[in-house]
C-alpha cells in the first residue's frame, strides 16, 4: 500500500455526505442524512475493489461490514501501524477520532460506516464517569457479532425509514456506542458497575406521560432524555432497566394499545387510527399490530 503523502481531513457529521464525496468520489447509496436524520452520522455503501486515502475524522468511526460475498483482504493502517486483515461478514473497524486511517481491499462489499462525535461518548456516561478518562482504542478488522447485528438493523432502519425508524435508528446507535464503551475503551472494567440502576418513578412518569399524549409525533431519543434532563444514551441504558424495554419498543406498544382502544370505539378506520397513532399507513399499523397481538388489526376490530 502506497501512504498517502497528505491527510485528507473530514467532519462527517458537519459536511455530511460531501464528507463522503471528498474521501470516494461519490455519495452513499443511503444515509442518515438523506433520510432526514440531521443527529445521526451514518451511511451505506457498496465498495468496489480499490482503496481510500488517508483520513483524519473528527468523529469516531466504526466500519461493519454487513455485505461481504467472499473473504476479502485488506491492507489497513491506522495511527501509523499497518496490517494485512482478512475481512469477513460481521467484520468491523474501529478508528477513533483524529487518527490517521488508510486502507486498500481486495474485494467488493456492503459496509456501513457510523460516525459519532467525541463528546457524544462523554456525554453517554458524564452523569457516572469522569469524561477525561475516555479512551476509544483503535481495532483492526474483527468478527463482533452484536455490533454486526447491529449493523444490519441499522441498514434496514435506513432502507424502511418511517416514523418510528428514528428512535429506533437512535436507540441502535446507543445500544452500540454502550457497547463500545463497555468493551472497546480504556474504562470498559468499571463501566458496567457504573451504569447499574433506574429512572426514579417521578421521571419515568414524566416519560411516559409525554409518550401518551404526543403518539401521533416522530418521537426521538433526544426529545424524551430532555424530559428528564439526561443524555440520550443513559437515559436509554435507565430506562430499558426501568421498564424492561427500550424507548422504541415501548412506544410501539403504546401505539399498538391506543389502536387497540380506538378500534373498541368503532368510529374510526383502521387508516385514520394508523395516522392518528403515530404510524405511517395502514400496513404499517399491520406488521406491528400482527407481531404484539398475534392477529391481524382488521380481524382484532370485527371481534369488538
Amino acid at each position: 500500500m502506497q501512504e498517502s503523502p497528505e491527510y485528507l481531513k473530514v467532519d462527517f457529521v458537519k459536511e455530511r455526505e460531501e464528507a463522503y464525496k471528498r474521501v470516494y468520489q461519490r455519495s452513499p447509496i443511503i444515509s442518515s442524512a438523506s433520510v432526514g436524520w440531521d443527529n445521526l452520522g451514518i451511511a451505506y455503501d457498496w465498495y468496489p475493489v480499490g482503496g481510500m486515502p488517508k483520513l483524519l475524522s473528527k468523529q469516531h468511526s466504526i466500519g461493519i461490514f454487513t455485505d461481504v460475498p467472499s473473504l476479502a483482504i485488506t491492507e489497513r493502517q491506522i495511527d501509523g501501524r499497518l496490517k494485512e486483515e482478512q475481512v469477513v461478514q460481521g467484520s468491523c473497524v474501529i478508528v477513533p477520532a483524529n487518527t490517521s486511517h488508510q486502507a486498500e481491499w481486495n474485494r467488493e462489499s456492503g459496509a456501513l460506516t457510523i460516525a459519532v462525535n467525541p463528546t457524544i461518548f462523554a456525554q453517554t456516561i458524564y452523569e457516572v464517569v469522569d469524561p477525561n478518562s475516555i479512551e476509544l482504542l483503535p481495532q483492526f478488522a474483527t468478527p463482533d457479532p452484536l455490533i454486526y447485528q447491529l449493523g444490519v438493523a441499522l441498514k434496514s432502519a435506513l432502507t424502511k425509514h418511517d416514523n418510528s425508524s428514528r428512535l429506533y435508528a437512535e436507540t441502535l446507535v446507543n445500544t452500540l456506542i454502550l457497547h463500545l464503551l463497555e468493551h472497546y475503551t480504556t474504562i470498559r472494567p468499571h463501566l458496567r458497575e457504573c451504569i447499574a440502576g433506574q429512572l426514579p418513578q417521578y421521571k419515568l412518569q414524566q416519560v411516559i406521560d409525554y409518550i401518551n399524549a404526543y403518539l401521533d409525533r416522530d418521537l426521538s431519543l433526544q426529545e424524551l432524555s430532555n424530559m428528564v434532563q439526561m443524555s440520550p444514551h443513559y437515559f436509554s441504558k435507565l430506562f430499558k432497566q426501568s421498564t424492561g424495554t427500550t424507548p422504541h419498543q415501548y412506544v410501539i406498544r403504546c401505539r399498538i394499545e391506543r389502536a387497540k382502544n380506538l378500534m373498541r370505539q368503532g368510529k374510526l378506520s383502521l387508516a385514520e387510527i394508523a395516522t392518528q397513532i403515530g404510524f405511517v399507513d395502514q400496513s404499517h399499523l399491520h406488521r406491528y399490530f400482527k407481531r404484539l397481538v398475534g392477529v391481524t388489526p382488521k380481524n382484532y376490530k370485527n371481534i369488538q
